[in-house]
């Protein structure tokens, strides 16, 4: 990781990962692959998702996603990834659906540099 992130920050993540399932972008390549229904949340900052993102991937940053999330209608049982830069933000906002009832959300540890280092297929302007 290229910034300094507070100890605070880092110690909520961290009990975040604790209770969240997380996969690297090989694994997210394989969930495309298999056919079975799966949602991709990117909720870095709308600035970040313009500036490129996975193929496909709805945004919903993660200051919103508690607010916003309903509005996507999404099963409570749907395999759901999220991501952001590296796997932290994507790690609360994981640990808030979870705790909000979607049984099989996982965060992309790795996140957006994880995609691009694995060669995913991304949108860029």
């Amino acid at each position: 990781m290229g910034k300094k992130h507070s100890p605070r920050f880092l110690a909520i993540v961290e009990a975040a990962r604790g209770e969240i399932a997380e996969c690297e972008a090989a694994d997210l390549r394989a969930m495309t692959e298999d056919g079975q229904p799966l949602v991709v949340l990117d909720v870095r900052e709308r600035h970040e998702f313009e500036a490129g993102h996975l193929e496909g991937a709805i945004h919903i940053g993660k200051g919103v996603i508690e607010r916003d999330i309903e509005k996507h209608d999404l099963a409570d049982d749907l395999r759901i990834v999220l991501y952001c830069g590296g796997g932290f933000r994507s790690a609360i906002a994981a640990k808030s659906l979870k705790d909000m009832g979607w049984s099989n959300v996982v965060s992309l540890w790795g996140g957006w540099r994880g995609i691009q280092a694995e060669g995913l297929p991304i949108w860029t302007p």
